[in-house]
């Protein structure tokens, strides 16, 4: 630290020019810093090195083993002392008595008593022991003596050495010495080691275990590893729900909360268990709780799903086994057996399976289906397996319309009756106008004479929200988009769901986000089977499944995007549910473009030939003989009925209301006159070809407008 600076004179020395300072003030420096107190840097220091992660490891390290070695010996002391009473059977006993499983109960109770019986066998046969184990000691040590004196007579008569005689014997002893001997040398060493041995093996036992906190065991453990599903980890998880009277019930509760729960019965890659919930807990308050419920039990959320059963005051936990929904579920059996056909009426198509890894297949037989999710969460692989299992009846038909136009479809090509593919406004008129031609198929069959039977045609549209929201109107001003009373397509699908059913006209419907915009009230609650993937609220879960579904349980919106992709929420009675459940989780199987086509191809060759129409023909002008040709495809003949309806799907307008005898008449005038074949009217394509060409020699081209 420097001085001031000071300039000073005498007062009796006058100041001269030369002797006058220059400077006649105190300057005084910078304040130096103040120095750091010890004691504030070693606490730093100690803060520092208290906090840093080579302390923390060191410190989990030191507390993980020293609970391995101390958790070792309470397992091992406690396996002792299962294995000498009968503290097992008597824990066995009361959990199943928890349980109700009264016969358990029983056969535990007699286990422990022929267990008792055993013991006191043993503790009798102890007071007899000393008295035989000195007898037997008498006898043995007798006999043993007796055999090496004998060998030693044999060997004095051999050498002719009488000291022979005690040869064996003494050898004898001299081994037991030396054993003595090599006792004595090793037992200080192993007084000194067996110790550090002991408390090693305990370690082991412990760490195989993994018995010390949680906070101490390594990352992996941690993250990794879900505990088994135990009635007591069950009830402390409700405990810890933060539901007031929930934790007072079961703190009041004699058993601790054992009485609540039903058997935990193993249910696919996981466990299953009711618990029946105390009064002044409602099931809802447990539902809306279901990560925390998850994270009690040690769980993610999504790999704990809450139902509600039939039972009062019930609810259903199904708990995954830790990881396990991670894990892909295998090949769909159409890509895996080339056999495979279909039945549209008694059969079930392979969609996937559930949680507890039973196969889920759902009937498709007169239910309307929508599927709805999120962008990119395997809809349409979803609704194709369906349409692909279905294109093993080779009774089927299909209209189908592909609003996305990515060729997600163009497998079908050749299958479906009419295939239309893209996303403009265009295309919505086209697919607008194909589902009106449906409904004209529909009016069709419906005023069939009663009794009659007609194939199956489903009608599908994927990618229905641009439908929907579709601004396009038509010359009279009516929009083919919109929910209204002049929406077309709109009422297409309304008047099929409204009657198609009964004569197998059905809808199959895909459409993404839904909302009352791209998916009207009115359409959704039309369809037999709905299904959803992952979506982002519960209000579109709603709209998806229906409030029923919904307040059963089912909750699409929990699913995670990206992660779930392909597990649908189905709610439907095509699908085995669960007795008490409205819906049903299926992870469904995955089929590729390449195996959705050998799978279409399968499917054609059932067939005698599908002309797949790309476009619906609106023009005024038309050629009823040209149009016949072109629905016959390059099959050799074709049923009258199935040329009717390729013809009403081709141009609805023209040919929607044509009968037998329309097409009979077009085809005598050009004599191509149909005929039967195997007791059925057909249209043989040689003859409309040979027609057409005779037609066009002569110059009499004939036009019906």
């Amino acid at each position: 630290m420097s001085e001031n600076v000071v300039h000073l004179h005498k007062p009796t020395d006058p100041p001269t020019p030369d002797t006058a300072p220059t400077v006649l003030t105190v300057v005084p420096d910078a304040p130096p810093a103040r120095p750091v107190p010890l004691w504030v840097r070693s606490g730093r220091a100690v803060k520092t090195a208290a906090t840093h992660e080579t302390t923390r490891a060191t410190v989990r390290a030191v507390a993980r083993h020293s609970s391995y070695t101390f958790n070792g010996g309470r397992i091992v002391a406690r396996r002792a002392w299962d294995g000498r009473t009968g503290s097992r059977y008597e824990r066995m006993i009361r959990a199943a008595e928890a349980a109700g499983n009264l016969e358990a109960a029983e056969e535990w109770e007699e286990r422990l008593q022929r267990f008792r019986a055993a013991r006191h066998h043993r503790r009798m046969d102890l007071l007899h022991s000393p008295v035989e184990a000195a007898k037997g000691v008498a006898v043995g040590a007798g006999m043993s003596v007796g055999v090496l004196v004998a060998l030693g007579i044999v060997m004095a008569l051999n050498t002719g050495h009488v000291g022979d005689v005690i040869t064996p014997l003494t050898a004898t002893i001299d081994f037991i010495a030396l054993l003595i001997r090599i006792v004595q040398v090793v037992w200080g060493p192993a007084l000194t080691i067996g110790p550090f041995l002991a408390l090693l093996a305990l370690w082991s036992v412990g760490r195989k275990q993994h018995a010390a906190p949680a906070w101490a065991l390594p990352a992996n453990v941690r993250s990794s590893e879900g505990e088994p599903i135990t009635p007591s980890i069950v009830v402390k998880a409700l405990r810890d729900l933060g539901v007031p009277a929930l934790a007072r019930a079961i703190k009041e509760m004699g058993d601790a909360g054992a009485s609540m729960l039903g058997p935990i019965t193993i249910a696919g890659c996981g466990v299953e268990v009711d618990v029946t919930l105390p009064s002044g807990v409602s099931t809802n308050e447990v539902q809306n709780k279901r990560r925390k419920l998850a994270e009690n039990l040690t769980r993610h959320e999504h790999e704990v799903f809450i139902t509600i059963p039939q039972a009062a005051r019930t609810v259903r936990l199904w708990i995954a086994d830790s990881g396990a929904l991670d894990e892909p579920i295998g090949s769909s059996p159409l890509v895996t057996d080339e056999t495979m056909t279909a039945d549209y009426a008694k059969g079930r198509a392979p969609w996937g399976q559930d949680l507890r890894g039973d196969a889920a297949a759902l009937s498709l037989y007169q239910r309307h289906l929508l599927i709805t999710g999120l962008s990119n969460q395997g809809k349409t692989v979803a609704l194709r397996s369906l349409a692909l299992w279905l294109s093993l009846d080779k009774s089927v038909q299909f209209l189908m319309g592909d609003l996305k136009g990515v060729g997600d479809w163009a497998m079908f090509d050749g299958l479906a009756t009419t295939l239309i593919q893209g996303p403009t406004d265009e295309h919505v008129i086209q697919v607008t106008e194909m589902v009106e031609g449906a409904v004209d198929e529909m009016n069709r069959r419906i005023q069939a004479p009663p009794g009659t039977t007609f194939p199956p045609l489903i009608v599908l549209v994927d990618e229905a929200q641009v439908a929907f929201m579709c601004p396009a109107k038509d010359a009279d001003k009516r929009p083919y988009g919109g929910s209204k009373a002049n929406s077309r397509y709109f009422m297409a699908v309304r008047k099929i769901h409204n009657q198609g059913r009964a004569v197998n006209v059905l809808m199959w419907q895909g459409t993404q986000d839904p909302t009352n915009e791209n998916l009207p009230k009115l359409v959704r609650e039309g369809a037999h089977t709905r299904a959803s993937l992952a979506l982002g609220t519960e209000s579109q879960a709603r709209m998806a499944l229906g409030d029923k579904a919904v307040d059963g349980g089912a909750a699409p919106n929990l699913l995670r995007p990206g992660l779930d992709r392909g597990t649908l929420v189905v709610a439907s009675d095509g699908i085995t549910i669960p007795a008490g459940q409205s819906s049903i989780t299926v992870r469904t199987h995955y089929i590729d473009d390449d195996a959705a086509q050998a799978i279409t191809d399968r499917a054609k060759a059932l067939r005698d030939g599908v002309t797949t129409l790309h476009a619906i023909d609106r023009g005024e002008d038309h050629d009823p003989l040209i149009d016949i040709f072109d629905v016959i495809g390059t099959t050799a003949r074709v049923r009258t009925k199935d040329v009717l309806a390729r013809l009403a799907a081709l141009n609805a307008d023209a040919y929607g209301g044509w009968s037998f005898i329309d097409l009979k008449r077009v085809l005598d005038d050009a004599g191509a006159e149909p005929y039967k074949s195997d007791g059925v009217m057909v249209v043989a394509r040689d003859r409309v070809a040979r027609a057409l060409a005779n037609r066009d020699t002569d110059g009499s081209a004939s036009a019906d407008g």
